[in-house]
């Protein structure tokens, strides 16, 4: 993040820090001339490691360093909000449009204007999430974590720039499902994670619709990874991409993976559908081991059976049933008003 936070620093908030928080006359006169390029060699150390971006001569002239841990704060809020909305609209937008079968948009369990509601849902939930985020972010760019610059720092050799990207795949897989699980213990579900299962038959749309605690509680292993394990910065922002874009695939209702390991969008599908089951995020291996796991129906990868009336009747039967058991009570909202 000290790498994004110098680009935008540079291009951006070096600029509005200035003229929001000019420095004062009487410290400018007592500072060598901007312009020489002694004041502003400090700057950019960071992403220079990686491409040649001279600072601008706004780099200096703010009361509010570029080190203020009040500014960084502010600023890695608002990157974390920016990019977080951005990801979302866009790779939901993408998938909604192009994976998603809108077909499914006819199930009987698909609530009226659902689509609206889950991007609300969403949007109110993604700023909150993002400031229980930021200091994880501000730790990081003040240098608390093991985040290594040049693959040539890798602490264990060549073969750790392979492996790092299964092992944190492995660490995240394995604590997310103890804290999804652990989220639907009937002390805590109802009051955090019950929102997310409003959608019992999901879109794309909704894989950020979540109670902002409930969604932040679910990415805080990928934040305490790199505090507690070597992570090369390059990969760090390849895996968060990544883990945004797996985030709304699982809920893109195209079964494309029928596979016994990966928690695809068929397993995630159960989940919805039948709540108890497939807590895993990328693999099913800690579903096995917790007696956690559902196969998916074989009709699932049916196109002419799972959207067929007898399976979708099936499956809200069994939803029914299994909602009564969780929430008591199903205050869904049901309807023929759909979304385009």
């Amino acid at each position: 993040m000290d790498i994004v936070l110098d680009v935008l620093d540079t291009l951006v908030f070096d600029h509005v820090y200035a003229a929001l928080l000019p420095i004062s006359a009487e410290t400018l006169a007592k500072k060598p001339i901007v312009d020489d390029g002694a004041l502003l060699s400090q700057y950019n150390q960071n992403v220079g490691r990686y491409i040649d971006l001279p600072p601008s001569k706004w780099a200096a002239l703010s009361s509010w360093s570029r080190d203020d841990i009040r500014r960084q704060t502010i600023s890695l809020f608002a990157i974390s909000w920016f990019f977080a909305v951005f990801l979302y609209t866009f790779s939901s937008t993408i998938s909604y449009y192009f994976v998603f079968d809108h077909a499914q948009m006819n199930h009987p369990k698909f609530l009226r204007n659902q689509i609206r509601q889950e991007i609300k849902q969403a949007l109110a939930a993604i700023p909150v999430m993002a400031a229980l985020t930021t200091p994880f972010f501000v730790a990081e760019v003040r240098g608390y974590t093991k985040l290594y610059d040049s693959l040539d720092e890798s602490p264990y050799g060549t073969w750790y720039t392979y492996l790092q990207y299964p092992f944190f795949i492995a660490f995240t897989d394995c604590c997310i499902y103890w804290i999804h699980r652990g989220l639907h213990h009937p002390l805590i579900y109802k009051r955090l994670h019950k929102p997310h299962h409003k959608w019992i038959v999901p879109t794309p749309y909704a894989s950020y619709a979540f109670h902002p605690v409930d969604g932040w509680s679910q990415s805080v292993p990928y934040h305490i990874y790199p505090f507690l394990f070597p992570l090369q910065k390059g990969a760090y922002i390849a895996l968060f991409t990544f883990v945004t874009v797996w985030t709304v695939l699982i809920h893109d209702g195209e079964y494309t993976t029928n596979s016994p390991i990966i928690n695809g969008s068929a397993c995630h599908t159960m989940h919805h559908l039948y709540f108890n089951y497939n807590y895993g995020q990328f693999t099913t291996l800690w579903d096995r081991l917790g007696g956690s796991y559902r196969k998916p129906n074989d009709e699932l990868f049916d196109r002419n059976l799972k959207l067929g009336k007898q399976e979708w009747d099936r499956q809200a039967r069994e939803m029914e049933r299994l909602v009564k058991e969780v929430e008591g009570k199903d205050d869904r909202s049901y309807g023929e008003k759909k979304d385009n």
